[in-house]
Order: C-alpha cells, then structure tokens, then sequence
C-alpha cells in the first residue's frame, strides 16, 4: 500500500499528542484552565482550551458548531489520508503524515473535551511569537511547511526520468 510510512507516522505522532496532553493534564497536574508550570526561561506549560481552530479563528460557540467543526476537520483529515495513498514522493508522505497525525489528535480532542487541550507556550520574557500550541498543533505546522517548501523547491525526478532506471 503506498504511503503505509506516512500512515505509520500519523500513527505514532497521535499516540504523542495524546500522550503528551495526558502526562501534563495527568502527572504533571495542570487540571485548570490557565495554570502554569515554569519549565525554562523561554518555555511554559500552561493550560489552555482553544474552541476554534488555527489562531483561534472559527470558534465553536455552540454545541452544533462543535460537532460542525469536528466533522470538517474530519473531512479535511480524510482527504489528506487519500492524498496520502496516492502520494508518490516520500517526503511528501511524511508531511501528509505529520499533518494526518496531527490532526487525528485535535479531533479526537474536540470530539471528547469539547475544545483542543494546548499547553506549550513558547516566550522570550513577556513576548511570545506563537499562540500555545499542543503536539499535535507542530506537526500540522511542520507538515504544511514542508509540503510548501517541497512544492517550491524540491524537483524529484519521475520514475521515467531516473537515469538508474534505464
């Protein structure tokens, strides 16, 4: 099956986010919107419930928007896993992945809680350059990243073309 790599990587980049959410929700003990645990003099981990989507646009409001906004990241999300089985190149594979898993992981988040659980909060003193993030948020950001930078940059040669091939 092409793409099983991809596959295999949205996979384990979920298993992460959803591990990563339990161990600061769980162990680490951020239980509360808002609270905070100083981890180093440019990263936090603070609660926080992101309703919407990508810097807070869409923000489901009402139960009907959530579920509205569940079943079209869930379409968004199937249609990348198709992109995926049809994707030749491997590194666009591993993009798809990094997406796919992501976004398996803010959906599930969404569906069970209500919201998507964010906690990394990356600062230099009081600025901070990024909303919080989660697991799951970096790797659909990475993975659109490198499909942009592949479909500008990167020029693989088609099978045809390959010089090993002849």
């Amino acid at each position: 099956m092409r793409g099983k790599t991809g596959f295999a990587l949205a996979g384990a980049l979920f298993v992460l986010d959803q591990f990563t959410k339990w161990l600061v929700a769980g162990p680490l003990g951020l239980t509360e919107l808002g609270q905070n645990i100083h981890v180093l003099p440019f990263f936090d981990l603070t609660r926080v419930h992101n309703y919407g989507i990508s810097l807070g646009l869409l923000t489901a409001a009402s139960d009907t928007a959530r579920w509205l906004l569940v079943g079209m990241t869930a379409l968004i999300a199937l249609v990348v896993g198709f992109w995926l089985t049809r994707e030749e190149q491997r590194g666009d594979q591993l993009a798809l992945g990094m997406v796919l898993g992501g976004a398996l992981g803010n959906i599930v988040d969404r569906a069970r809680l209500g919201y998507v659980f964010d906690f990394a909060d990356l600062h230099i003193g009081d600025f901070r350059p990024f909303l919080v993030f989660n697991v799951a948020d970096a790797c659909i950001s990475i993975g659109v990243v490198i499909l942009i930078l592949r479909a500008f940059l990167v020029r693989e040669p088609k099978p045809s073309e390959n010089p090993d091939n002849a």
